[in-house]
């Protein structure tokens, strides 16, 4: 029995290390947290992601992340049916976004030392088949062997091709909104 509960243990944490941690080095978080906030007079609007993909290589500095858009979360249903239909994300139709970029500072970083890190990384945003080049700066963070990364970024909707002239969501949403990414790997 002891050795069948040993076995069990031993084959549990093998899936539970591989399942974070890649072969070729790359650490991948299953699921990283988005936090987007818009405030406007009228309301403020929250949503939160769950289910966001990231792998960060802490060899290269090469990071992506994969967001399913449909799998954020609104306090109001109507905010998130809004959210999905075709006049904001059509989510539908483009069901992912994605940021490519690269740690422009990762001489700077050692990922075997516990530590607080600041992080630059240049990439290119993709929402709804529009790619922007992005810039932004981050926290990386180490302890014991556990590397978690946070940063905050504005996103300019009308740079997306998501703006509203006229009617409610002209004066309910934010022309910018702040973006809150939060990965552990």
């Amino acid at each position: 029995m002891k050795k069948t509960v040993l076995s069990f243990l031993v084959l549990f944490s093998f899936l539970a290390f591989t399942a974070f941690k890649m072969e070729d080095g790359k650490l991948v978080s299953k699921n990283s947290f988005i936090h987007i906030f818009s405030h406007t007079d009228a309301e403020d609007i929250n949503a939160d992601n769950y289910k966001a993909v990231s792998t960060l290589d802490p060899s290269t500095g090469d990071v992506v992340v994969s967001v399913p858009m449909q799998s954020f979360e609104f306090k109001k249903s109507l905010m998130q049916e809004h959210f999905n239909s075709d006049k904001f994300l059509d989510t539908q139709t483009y069901p992912k976004a994605k940021f490519k970029g690269k740690i422009t500072n990762l001489n700077e970083i050692n990922f075997s030392k516990d530590g607080i890190y600041n992080a630059t990384v240049n990439g290119e945003m993709t929402i709804k088949d529009v790619t922007k080049p992005v810039t932004e700066m981050g926290t990386i963070t180490i302890k014991q062997g556990v590397v978690s990364v946070e940063t905050k970024m504005n996103i300019i909707l009308a740079d997306y091709k998501i703006a509203f002239e006229k009617g409610k969501p002209s004066k309910n949403i934010a022309k910018t909104i702040e973006v809150t990414f939060k990965a552990e790997y």
